[in-house]
């Protein structure tokens, strides 16, 4: 039960601190750096969360990740929907109440709250988005299965692990304002109205199908040294 509430909180903190860059400041708002500041809100929460409740759960966060870790072998059947449910249960929360304090500026709430999408008028096609969060979600989580592995684990896993989703950021915000998390995806959408959620099903879909690639290869070693 322990794990789970780590994972609920966990979660929690990495949809508000990651949105709220995004909706209270992100792109020409408060942070001057854009993209580059919302990419770092998000790879500085992972961060946080690794080190604060890694020894508790493991530091899942997302729905692809756990998948991941149940196909490599390295999390046991029974955990996988509970871990699910409350990675889902905190990123809602952490929506919800960044969408209270949304809601008491001036302007009122956000018509779109920091959540994912594509626009193939004005932007990337669906293909192109549903291979964007794939492909960054099999790169994530065979980082997370690499740094974490018994031979290759390291006191920085927390700090790699950050960088390369503050990296994944960096290229997939103008595609889709990246999810690779379908738990970061669900909270922000409820929030967001019919094109959020009638778009939701890609990103939730390819990072898990990125993330089962992850780890049937985690589970065949190809990237662990003997």
């Amino acid at each position: 039960m322990k794990a789970y509430v780590a994972e609920v909180f966990g979660t929690f903190c990495l949809v508000f601190f990651g949105c709220a860059s995004v909706v209270t400041g992100g792109y020409g708002g408060l942070l001057p750096a854009g993209g580059v500041g919302i990419a770092l809100s998000f790879g500085i929460a992972v961060i946080a969360m690794a080190y604060a409740i890694g020894p508790v759960s493991g530091a899942h966060l997302n729905p692809a990740v756990t998948l991941g870790a149940f196909l490599s072998g390295r999390l046991p059947a029974k955990d996988v929907a509970p871990y699910m449910v409350a990675q889902v249960v905190g990123g809602i929360l952490g929506a919800a109440v960044l969408w209270v304090i949304a809601s008491g500026n001036a302007a009122g709430a956000p018509a779109v709250l920091a959540a994912n999408g594509w626009d193939a008028a004005n932007g990337y096609s669906m293909g192109s988005a549903f291979i964007a969060e794939a492909v960054a979600t099999f790169i994530f989580v065979t980082v997370i299965l690499g740094v974490t592995s018994k031979k290759h684990e390291t006191a920085f896993a927390g700090l790699v692990i950050g960088l390369t989703l503050t990296v994944i950021h960096l290229c997939l915000i103008p595609i889709t304002g990246t999810s690779v998390n379908p738990a970061r995806s669900i909270g922000p959408a409820l929030f967001s109205g019919s094109l959020a959620v009638g778009q939701l099903w890609l990103f939730i879909l390819a990072p898990l199908v990125g993330a089962a690639a992850a780890g049937l290869v985690a589970k065949a070693r190809i990237f662990e040294k003997d």
